[in-house]
């Protein structure tokens, strides 16, 4: 079938299964998007090439299937660093699809020229440059491909205008051919086996949850082994909803602003399970203190990971999708009593877990963040609501205090801590899941990174909750400044006479303002529940700080509990 390489894009995209993208034009892309208004395709314009971005990582991460994005070339693209770098740094996959000036003007600084393949060369999984319009077919065929296969993470795709406009035949491949590009889903057998033994033989053993349990979509067989084992779990920030928070034996998250019970039992374990977790340094803070006494298991799809930073004695490589439901039939199999073998160690992590449960202190006429997170639940159910976060202070507590029950109802920007991720990420979820709840959890300082899509929800008739804990600082950088910089305070206070609701209101937004916690039941009620998209902006202190801390350069068990920072 004869059509332009603009055409081919479209119908790539039809046959992939793709519903929407999130986009914004520019005169290099402007074929696609005439070729969309031609054909009807649903886009969503943004008000900014990043809101466009972390759109389709929202939207990827809800479903499980790639998000796609568009832009412009130079500073369209460019626009879009962040967002692509956030998604590779998660394993989120995506494939952004990119304008270029005319082939012939490659290399000659011609207007909005950029060389975005050698830009996001790092913070890519793969990307393209495509020259010849009669390619489109393959290569997108391919970006989908890899963008979705093994390890996931984004794909650009950038396409020289020229290319948009040649006539070609259309031909989509039925499969791809990369003999570069090895998938080996399954790993050695007896590595299961040695691992089952390892774990019968221990006496304090603990699982450690990454998100790779949730991208791999294996929580079921995640909980079946945990039925049958009765292990205790802690959570990364990421694994965050692949065991239910309210699982007696979940410890919580563990890191940095982890739990106690979770970090003393990460120190006191003497067999650590990690799966899918790639042990960056807030989780593990110091490497060679992390979990001292314990022989560790890793469970990975991606070699690289594999004692990168902490020495495994056991790595079972290979998807979690034969790894894990293996390792749980073998256990089922067993006639091993793993839950007497492991009774004294469960009444141990959970005397931990009631004795220093995630807690902030109250303080007089200033609402808690606690109160927040916990009303909001309150209001909410747990099946129904995805919580999307922005990155700062209220991240954490947000981790800590707002309880998630299933995968993929929490989204974070984890390994990049984009601030401004919130509110676009919220968008695509939204749009991906339109009957579900989809909650913004920001600071004062995240939400005006892009704010402007406030716009674009309402032109849309896109219903998102933005949910504002406001301090007029840097509520993070406060706190570091305060716990390890000796109190120096600098560029860590924002404008005070900002007024977001009013902001929200210019935005065709519908806005809120809580001083008063009595105050908060009845507002967020009612904010909650209206049709339209809502901003509710909460005073806090500035004073709050997130308990417990690990210093930088100390081990999980050193925390700051609250109240010994002074």
């Amino acid at each position: 079938m004869k059509m332009t390489g603009a055409q081919a894009v479209l119908a790539c995209l039809k046959k992939e299964g793709v519903p929407v993208v999130f986009g914004y034009p520019g005169g290099a892309i402007l074929p696609l998007y005439d070729a969309m208004y031609q054909d009807g395709f649903r886009h969503i314009l943004t008000s900014h090439e990043q809101g466009a971005v972390h759109a389709a990582d929202g939207y990827a991460r809800v479903t499980g299937r790639p998000g796609v994005c568009i832009a412009t070339s130079g500073p369209g693209i460019c626009n879009m660093v962040t967002g692509i770098a956030t998604a590779n740094m998660d394993s989120i996959p995506m494939v952004i699809i990119s304008g270029q000036v005319s082939a012939s003007l490659i290399g000659r600084d011609a207007f909005q020229e950029a060389d975005i393949s050698g830009i996001t060369s790092p913070i890519t999984k793969h990307n393209y440059l495509v020259k010849d319009g009669r390619q489109i077919p393959r290569v997108l065929k391919e970006a989908f491909y890899i963008a979705s296969t093994g390890r996931p993470g984004p794909v650009l795709v950038d396409i020289t205008k020229d290319a948009l406009e040649e006539e070609i035949d259309f031909i989509y491949p039925e499969r791809v051919s990369l003999p570069g590009y090895r998938l080996e889903p399954a790993g050695q057998a007896y590595d299961i086996d040695r691992a089952v033994s390892a774990i019968q033989q221990s006496k304090r053993p603990l699982l450690l949850i990454g998100g790779g349990v949730i991208l791999s979509g294996t929580t079921d067989a995640l909980r079946q082994f945990i039925g049958e084992t009765q292990i205790p779990v802690v959570t990364t920030l990421m694994g965050k909803g692949a065991v239910p928070d309210s699982y007696d034996l979940h410890l919580g998250m563990g890191g940095m602003h982890g739990s106690y019970a979770s970090n003393m039992a990460i120190t006191g374990c003497d067999l650590l399970i990690a799966m899918g977790v790639r042990f960056d340094e807030r989780l593990t803070s110091r490497a060679d203190t992390f979990a001292p006494g314990a022989q560790i298991i890793q469970f990975d799809i991606d070699d690289v990971e594999i004692g990168k930073i902490i020495d495994v004695d056991l790595a079972v490589k290979g998807d979690l999708r034969w790894s894990l439901p293996l390792v749980a039939e073998k256990i089922r199999e067993s006639s091993f009593d793993y839950q007497a073998a492991y009774a004294p160690w469960r009444d141990h992590v959970r005397s931990m877990k009631q004795a220093h449960p995630f807690a902030v202190a109250p303080r007089p006429d200033y609402i808690s963040p606690q109160a927040i997170f916990e009303t909001v639940r309150a209001l909410t159910r747990p099946e129904d609501t995805i919580a999307v976060t922005d990155v700062g202070q209220h991240q954490m507590w947000a981790a800590q205090f707002f309880d998630t029950e299933q995968p993929r109802h929490f989204l974070s920007s984890g390994g990049l801590g984009t601030m401004g991720y919130g509110l676009p990420a919220a968008m695509g979820a939204k749009v991906a899941c339109p009957d579900k709840t989809v909650l913004v959890f920001s600071g004062d300082g995240s939400i005006l990174m892009n704010c402007q899509e406030l716009a674009t929800l309402s032109q849309y008739g896109i219903a998102v909750k933005v949910i504002v804990l406001h301090n007029d600082t840097l509520g993070m950088i406060v706190q570091l400044q305060d716990f390890f910089y000796d109190k120096h305070y600098t560029q860590c206070t924002l404008n005070s006479r900002k007024n977001l609701s009013m902001l929200a209101e210019s935005m065709g937004v519908r806005g809120y303002h809580i001083e008063r916690e009595d105050d908060l039941f009845p507002v967020l009620r009612e904010a909650l529940a209206y049709e339209g998209t809502a901003l509710i902006d909460i005073a806090i202190s500035k004073e709050e700080r997130v308990y417990p801390t690990v210093p930088g350069g100390k081990a999980l068990c050193d925390m700051i509990l609250g109240g010994e920072a002074g």
